[in-house]
């Protein structure tokens, strides 16, 4: 991932509301979450969570794809996975202890 694209997908996550929607979405998997089904759980006004998912979107960190009437949300987990590398790239230098928690959370993460 290069500099940029962690920016905006860090800069997209910088705020309380779309951080909630992400973590909604990470939390759904891949089938995601009508939009609908998000402003219920997240209380999120129409217009801003609208905003709130385009942001996310145009960052990487989340799809959309219509199913009948409803648009359906789901995580951006490759830009997710890219972004997480990216953060983690320089981590330890010498010094495993650092990033160890890290590492073992990832592991976990991956039996997921």
């Amino acid at each position: 991932m290069e500099t940029n694209s962690a920016v905006t997908a860090l800069s997209a996550l910088a705020h309380e509301g779309r951080l909630a929607v992400f973590r909604l979405l990470v939390q759904a998997g891949p089938e995601g979450v009508a939009a609908g089904e998000i402003a219920r759980r997240t209380g999120a006004l129409p217009n801003t969570l609208s905003a709130n998912l385009a942001i996310l979107t145009n960052a990487g960190l989340a799809t959309s794809r219509r199913e009948g009437r409803s648009i359906i949300y789901a995580a951006g987990f490759g830009p997710m996975r890219e972004l997480l590398a990216f953060l983690m790239e320089d981590c330890c230098q010498g010094s495993p202890e650092i990033c160890a928690p890290l590492a073992e959370l990832a592991r976990a993460c991956a039996a997921c």
